[in-house]
């Protein structure tokens, strides 16, 4: 074969081979339009059934989740993008790097440094102001010190039925009277605080910042694997959590303290997010106490209903574990007492042969040896005794066998 030949060949398999290769290409290109024109479709499909017109204004009202960027919230998870995307939050708490030592401050920062090289996915870091509400601060304070002027009237009527019943010692009634000056002390302690901090809350607005790490995860990252919506969320729910813990140790060592959010908290990241100004004197808690939680989607704790589900378990097996042991110990015990019962005899005849022989110096060797002795006889009778009890009650038991048959 010459150099021609090889050539020629070597073309005919580059010209197929470009063949092939444009064929591929066509086809994802046409099914890409194909997605491309279905999605379209469908998203057009789902704005024209959430949209209504308005008759009266003559304009278009959409539905409040085409505006909101998640589906709903579920197993401490904020859901998107019809299942495709996930979301887990990691609350953390703050720390004052300005007031650190020098050793403190290199401390932290090799600790970011190390929550930076170990991080091996996307994250967000999302920073929210948030007004307190003093409000419910007062309400508490106004709570106890209803409870305290309460105490503080019931020891008085203690302390002047006590003064019209007399008959009582006066260490008793300064013992009252002290009490309720003591009461009285806290009532206006109390009193004094609520009142200086509507003072100092009158026409302010108290901020505090919130920091978040958010993690997403999506779900084509889990492969071409056939599984059920089920098994789908736990190994999302299983990834997300894991990766969530693993930025939880790692902050750690910056000394800040982290926590992965519930559902409850991930609604009410989002209900301050989409609710700034009513969220100041409008609180999630009494959203959801006059009825607005079909807003969003909550489920209970996977977390919770986990520990719930272990303590459970635990605390079944070690009651088992505990009774059997109780048992053992009783078995072995009601042994020794059984066994102590039958040698009952033998044991205070052994005993009363030790006292004799440790005190032969004190009542004589010879008498100490004639004691042992006549011990020892009254040991042989009794056993010759109970083993003639033994062959009669076998010869009674022998004879009304006989007798029966």
């Amino acid at each position: 074969m010459d150099l021609m030949q090889i050539l020629t060949i070597a073309v005919v398999i580059l010209f197929f081979a470009i063949l092939v290769l444009a064929f591929i290409y066509w086809q994802m290109s046409v099914k890409s339009k194909n997605e491309k024109s279905t999605k379209e479709s469908n998203g057009e499909s789902k704005s024209s059934q959430a949209s209504t017109t308005s008759t009266q204004g003559g304009y278009t009202k959409l539905s409040v989740f085409d505006f909101m960027e998640f589906d709903k919230i579920e197993d401490n998870m904020i859901v998107q993008n019809n299942g495709t995307r996930y979301l887990m939050g990691i609350e953390c708490e703050g720390i004052n790097y300005d007031l650190m030592s020098e050793m403190e401050k290199v401390s932290v920062e090799q600790g970011f440094i190390q929550f930076l090289n170990t991080l091996r996915h996307p994250i967000q870091i999302y920073t929210q102001t948030r007004t307190i509400n003093i409000g419910s601060s007062i309400e508490n304070y106004n709570k106890k010190i209803n409870d305290i002027k309460d105490e503080l009237e019931r020891r008085k009527n203690q302390y002047n039925k006590m003064l019209q019943a007399g008959g009582y010692d006066r260490r008793d009634l300064e013992e009252v009277r002290l009490e309720i000056a003591r009461q009285q002390n806290l009532l206006d302690y109390g009193q004094d605080i609520v009142a200086n901090i509507e003072n100092m809350s009158l026409n302010k607005n108290v901020l505090r910042k919130h920091y978040y790490i958010i993690i997403p995860y999506y779900a084509s990252e889990l492969g071409s694997n056939f599984l059920d919506e089920e098994e789908k969320k736990n190994m999302i729910f299983s990834e997300l959590y894991t990766r969530a813990q693993s930025i939880t140790r790692t902050l750690f060592a910056c000394s800040m303290k982290c926590r992965v959010m519930d559902s409850n908290d991930l609604a009410q990241l989002l209900y301050v997010a989409y609710n700034r100004d009513e969220s100041e004197t409008y609180g999630i808690d009494k959203a959801l106490r006059a009825g607005y939680g079909e807003l969003y989607s909550t489920a209970p704790d996977v977390l919770d209903k986990k520990m719930e589900a272990i303590n459970k378990t635990v605390e079944e097996k070690a009651l088992e574990l505990a009774r059997q042991k109780v048992d053992e110990v009783k078995s072995e015990r009601q042994k020794i007492v059984e066994k102590k019962e039958q040698n009952f005899d033998q044991l205070v005849q052994e005993l009363a042969e030790l006292i004799v022989k440790e005190n032969k110096d004190y009542v004589g060797k010879d008498v100490a040896k004639e004691a042992v002795k006549r011990i020892k006889k009254e040991n042989t009778k009794e056993e010759e005794v109970e083993s003639d009890v033994k062959k009669e009650k076998k010869t009674t038991r022998t004879r009304r066998t006989r007798e029966n048959a």
